[in-house]
């Protein structure tokens, strides 16, 4: 029994080493640093963008797909990215983000479907956000952690990569396309 115990932590141990060393969510916005083209929210995230995606399930296959409106508006360091989404099943959604840019590149943004506070940093050519997000009743109002990346690409079109979590498990991933419209 003693033996099994041990077995058992040892690949919890690993899976968690894994997990915050080598994943997607082991990355950190000062990996970033000085690679590519230099990222701003209030120069990329402004003016009308189009969007469109991907959505991945728990098993990898693709569930819905995208296209999005957006259209970011700046005032100084405080911003709004308003999104319109028309999904692959009809459905419609609207999202509106307000930013506000803090000190050392972090910001933090609020949506109505947001529990709280997100915080977010930009870094080179990066921004990462984190966020606690509630899908809606018909998706089954499940409240997934997020962790969401943005990678702004050498011809401008930035490439979004997003992992949803619920009690630590990959539930979903988004990766779509933002381009200036």
């Amino acid at each position: 029994m003693k033996l099994f115990t041990l077995f058992l932590m040892m690949t919890l141990a690993l899976v968690y080493m894994k997990s915050r060393l080598f994943s997607f969510r082991a990355q950190t916005a000062s990996d970033y640093a000085g690679l590519g083209p230099a990222i701003s929210l209030r120069d990329h995230l402004n003016g009308e963008i189009l969007s469109e995606g991907l959505i991945y399930g728990p098993n990898g296959r693709v569930t819905n797909s995208f296209v999005a409106k957006m259209v970011g508006q700046w005032e100084g360091n405080k911003g709004t990215l308003s999104e319109a989404f028309t999904y692959s099943n009809g459905k419609q959604q609207n999202r509106k983000w307000f930013l506000t840019m803090g000190n050392d590149n972090r910001f933090t943004a609020t949506a109505d479907d947001i529990v709280g506070e997100a915080t977010g940093e930009v870094s080179g050519a990066t921004i990462r956000m984190d966020y606690t997000i509630v899908l809606p009743e018909d998706s089954g109002g499940h409240k997934l952690n997020v962790t969401d990346w943005l990678y702004l690409t050498e011809s401008g079109v930035i490439m979004n990569r997003s992992e949803m979590r619920k009690f630590g498990l990959k539930v979903a991933e988004l990766v779509a396309t933002m381009r200036p419209q």
